[in-house]
């Protein structure tokens, strides 16, 4: 007896121009091929010379249709298709079906992958997932973005590409980044050597940043002008920031009190930018992270917005969105275990 499939078959077929070569669709030893297969491990792919056959459930086809575009869209903008740019291209038609059909709603994997931040000695900033292109587009767009997201989900370094875009562009006069020196108790003073010496050790990935989009030896005299300023939260207080892209990293590491007192140093044609991560708070035991409360006072004000990353917008190895995940499901259980155990069962 012939049992009938349970989904609809389809066949697609496309036709790569001839101006891309196979090679840059299908990667070096067909690498990117090997990639859409293993997402899409119940249909048939078949390449023949410059031609392309998929067959298999009327939805997966579709989606493979779709990539193909996808993947010929970014080609022609002259940049490469790497396996990673393909995951992801899979991951955002899969979780963005206004977009995989085509009804004009929703970011497409071409437009977030080919969306140039900024490009320094040969190398392209851009957002890689849809969640930071949306976070990108939210800072053009708002006074106040808060930027909340695992590690390695590009908050702070996508944000520090926009302020060197901003002061590039001649948007902003200066540039501020800021950190809360929590591992030193916010008070420095006990630390041997200059402020430069003693900020160091907590501001160095800010710095390490930097050196990614600027010429490293324009970065001394942009500081020693004024132009970019790191420093301790602690040395916000009392001032009013005019004119300036401010970033405020490691936010989760603010006290409540601190987080109002560096907001309200907002000043006229200034932006800012803060990031953090509220699973990582490592403020004293009984103090409110101010990065938690302000979502509850600030959701819905005008101006203000909050983006929000997670372990599938981490831009680091795979492993580290596979352990913030993880992580989350071992909280998630303890949490259980502790609200059974408050109920006595």
């Amino acid at each position: 007896m012939t049992q009938t499939p349970t989904h609809p078959q389809a066949h697609a077929h496309i036709t790569i121009p001839a101006k891309h070569p196979m090679v840059t669709v299908l990667g070096s030893s067909d690498s990117l091929l090997r990639v859409i297969e293993k997402a899409f491990p119940s249909a048939d792919i078949h390449v023949r010379g410059n031609e392309i056959s998929a067959v298999g459930d009327a939805t997966e086809v579709a989606l493979i249709q779709r990539l193909f575009d996808e993947m010929l869209l970014v080609l022609r903008t002259g940049q490469p298709m790497t396996e990673d740019a393909v995951e992801r291209s899979v991951a955002m038609l899969r979780a963005n079906g206004n977009a995989a059909n085509g009804d004009g709603h929703g970011e497409t994997p071409a437009e977030v992958l080919t969306q140039n931040i900024l490009s320094n000695r040969g190398r392209t900033i851009r957002p890689k997932t849809l969640n930071q292109k949306r976070y990108v587009d939210a800072i053009d767009k708002h006074t106040i973005v808060f930027g909340i997201g695992p590690a390695g989900t590009g908050k702070t370094y996508l944000a520090m590409a926009k302020a060197v875009q901003a002061l590039q562009s001649k948007q902003v006069t200066r540039i501020i980044l800021t950190r809360p020196a929590v591992e030193a108790g916010e008070r420095l003073g006990f630390l041997p050597g200059t402020l430069y010496e003693k900020i160091d050790p907590y501001l160095r990935p800010l710095y390490d940043a930097l050196h990614d989009m600027l010429d490293p030896e324009s970065i001394p005299r942009l500081m020693a002008a004024g132009t970019i300023e790191v420093a301790p939260l602690a040395y916000m207080r009392g001032r009013t920031l005019n004119d300036a892209f401010i970033i405020l990293d490691e936010a989760q590491n603010t006290s409540a009190e601190q987080m109002k007192m560096f907001l309200t140093r907002l000043g006229f044609d200034s932006k800012i930018v803060i990031t953090g991560d509220v699973t990582q708070v490592d403020l004293p035991s009984g103090t409110k992270s101010g990065l938690r409360q302000v979502q509850d006072i600030l959701e819905g004000v005008d101006d203000v917005h909050f983006s929000r990353l997670t372990s599938q917008d981490v831009v680091r190895h795979k492993l580290v969105g596979r352990i913030v995940d993880a992580y989350e499901q071992y909280d998630s259980r303890q949490d259980q275990d502790g609200r059974r155990g408050r109920n006595g069962k």
